[in-house]
C-alpha cells in the first residue's frame, strides 16, 4: 500500500487550549460535533472484523468520518485465515460504496501474537502517523460444558477471548500519544493532541456466572479484566479504555447446519438458542439484539461523546441481565 504524504502546507491548527483543565481534551479536531463526522480523521482498527459484530463496527467508524480502518482478519497463530480474502474485499467494496472517503484495508492478523501486534502497530504509525481507535472484537465460545473443557481448551479461551485486549492495552497507548499535522489523504485531520480509544468487545459472561459455559465465563471475566486494570495503567496519557458487554446477538448462525466445533467457534451464543417466545419472556427488550446495536455503542465510545467514559462496563444486552441474570443469553 501506498503510503499516504504529510500535506507540505497542512492548515494552521490551534492546540489544545492551555486553559482546560489537565486532561480536557479541547482541540477542535476532536469535537464530536463536526459537521464531517464525529470520528473525522481517526485512523483506527477493528478485530474480528469479518465477524458479524466487528463488520458493524467498521461501517459504524466509517459512517462518521474515519480516515482509515484496518479490518483486520481474526487469525490464530496456527491456522488459516477464517475468511476469504474475497470476503475480505466484499467488506472494502461494501463500504466504500456508501463511505468512499475512509480507506478500509483488509489485514490478516494474528490476535494473540504479540509479534503481529507489533508489527500491525507499526504499519500503522508508518503509514499514517496516527493511531485513534482500536477496538478488540473477538472471541471464542469454547466447549458447551465443563465436562468437555480440557486445559488445553481452556487456556486456548483465556488467550484467544482475554491476550488481544491486553495486546492492546500495553501497546496501542504509545502509538495513540504520537500528534501529527494534516495529511494530504481524504478525510485527513490534524492530531495536535494526545487521544485514543481502546474498546473490547466481550459477553456479559464476563459480569456474571450462568452464561454458556464456565470456560467462556472465566474468559470474558478476564478480558473485562484488562479493562478495569487498564484505567491505572493510562493515566495521564489521554487514552481510554472500555468494554462493551453484549448479550444476546443474532449473528446470523442457523443452528440446523451448524455443527457442535463450528458452533465452539463462533464469537457469541447464537440467537436461535433461544425461542422467540424465550427471548420475549426473559429480555427487557423482548428480542435478541442485531450488531449494528452492538457497533453504534462502539462508535460512541470511540468519539469525544464519551470523553469523561473510562474503564466502563457498556452491557448491550436488551435488559436480559437485569432481569434474570442467570438464563440469559443461554
Amino acid at each position: 500500500m501506498a503510503s499516504p504524504n504529510p500535506d507540505p502546507n497542512p492548515e494552521p491548527t490551534p492546540s489544545a487550549s492551555a486553559s482546560a483543565p489537565k486532561g480536557v481534551l479541547d482541540s477542535e479536531h476532536f469535537s464530536p460535533y463536526r459537521a464531517d463526522g464525529k470520528l473525522y480523521g481517526f485512523v483506527c482498527v477493528v478485530t474480528g472484523a469479518t465477524h458479524p459484530v466487528g463488520r458493524a463496527i467498521v461501517t459504524e467508524l466509517a459512517a462518521h468520518g474515519a480516515a482509515c480502518i484496518y479490518a483486520c482478519t481474526t487469525l490464530t497463530d496456527s491456522s488459516p485465515s477464517t475468511s476469504s480474502s474475497s470476503d475480505d474485499s466484499s467488506l472494502a467494496t461494501t463500504i466504500n460504496a456508501n463511505h468512499p472517503n475512509t480507506k478500509i484495508i483488509p489485514y490478516p492478523f494474528a490476535i494473540t501474537s504479540e509479534e503481529d501486534t507489533l508489527a500491525l502497530i507499526d504499519d500503522v504509525l508508518n503509514s499514517w502517523g496516527r493511531l485513534d481507535i482500536w477496538t478488540s472484537s473477538t472471541g471464542l465460545l469454547g466447549p458447551p460444558s465443563l465436562s468437555l473443557t480440557t486445559p488445553t481448551a481452556l487456556l486456548s479461551l483465556f488467550t484467544t477471548n482475554a491476550m488481544p485486549a491486553f495486546f492492546a492495552l500495553k501497546y496501542a497507548p504509545a502509538a495513540m500519544q504520537k500528534t501529527t499535522p494534516r495529511g494530504s489523504y481524504p478525510n485527513a485531520a490534524p492530531k495536535d493532541t494526545a487521544y485514543g480509544s481502546i474498546i473490547v468487545v466481550t459477553s456479559v459472561a464476563g459480569t456474571y456466572g450462568g452464561c454458556w459455559a464456565p470456560a467462556f465465563t472465566m474468559s470474558s471475566h478476564a478480558a473485562l479484566g484488562v479493562v478495569r486494570a487498564g484505567v491505572a495503567v493510562l493515566k495521564g496519557t489521554g487514552v481510554r479504555i472500555n468494554a462493551i458487554t453484549a448479550g444476546q446477538i443474532d449473528v446470523g448462525v442457523d443452528l440446523a447446519g451448524t455443527g457442535r466445533a463450528e458452533l465452539e467457534g463462533g464469537q457469541f451464543p447464537p440467537a436461535a438458542l433461544q425461542s422467540a417466545e424465550v427471548q420475549k419472556r426473559v429480555i427487557g427488550l423482548e428480542r435478541a439484539g442485531r450488531p449494528e446495536e452492538v457497533a453504534r455503542v462502539a462508535g460512541f465510545l470511540a468519539s469525544g461523546f464519551s470523553s469523561y467514559v473510562t474503564g466502563a462496563e457498556l452491557r448491550v444486552d436488551g435488559g436480559a441481565s437485569v432481569m434474570n441474570p442467570l438464563t440469559v443469553p443461554v
